[in-house]
């Protein structure tokens, strides 16, 4: 299925879609998306993980009014280095990210492109569908190399960010609605 951001890169060397099903409305799960971010809310993956790297991440468990993601333009740090940019946001629906990735954090000679998109799909029932796509275009011979390990960890990561999102959202003490049996 076509995604929002998808147009950015519209012949990506590779595509990675992830999803989850999560026992929330997209108003209940959208403050805990607009919080993402090393220099916001966190990945709510393990962030020891990240820590070994040196990336000084610190998931919130809580949503915080002031790490909000607001527009179009805002940055989102994967490190405090690396920064992606807001190029798609409507609130309760997608936030599309863009950046070209260099070793040195710059984004000047980086071997690859990148978007990552979170959708929120709504469900007949209540729950909601989040759907992650990640997109690559390889802008140098050599990063594929780069990449595909990446990839890897990504899908790990990816993973836990995916149930680490569901349960705030699921257990968020402002949750009025579902009561929720499926998560996948």
């Amino acid at each position: 299925m076509t995604l929002a951001g998808d147009d950015l890169l519209p012949n990506p060397n590779l595509t990675a879609t992830r999803g989850i099903s999560i026992a929330a409305t997209p108003s209940e799960m959208w403050p805990w998306l607009a919080q993402l971010g090393q220099n916001r809310g966190g990945f709510y993956t393990y962030d020891w993980v990240e820590n070994l790297a040196g990336v000084e991440i610190h998931s919130v468990d809580t949503v915080e009014p002031e790490l909000q993601i607001r527009s179009v333009g805002d940055d989102v740090n994967l490190a405090p280095e690396v920064v992606l940019s807001v190029v798609h946001l409507e609130d309760e629906h997608h936030l599309v990210l863009r950046g070209a990735v260099a070793l040195d954090g710059t984004g000047a000679g980086a071997p690859y492109d990148f978007t990552w998109a979170f959708v929120l799909q709504p469900r007949t029932d209540g729950s909601t569908r989040l759907v992650v796509r990640e997109r690559y275009a390889y802008l140098t011979d050599w990063a594929k190399v780069l990449v595909e390990p990446i990839e890897m960890v990504s899908f790990l990561m990816t993973e836990r960010m995916l149930r680490g999102i569901r349960d705030r959202a699921e257990h968020s003490p402002s949750r009025t609605s579902l009561r929720s049996p499926n998560h996948r």
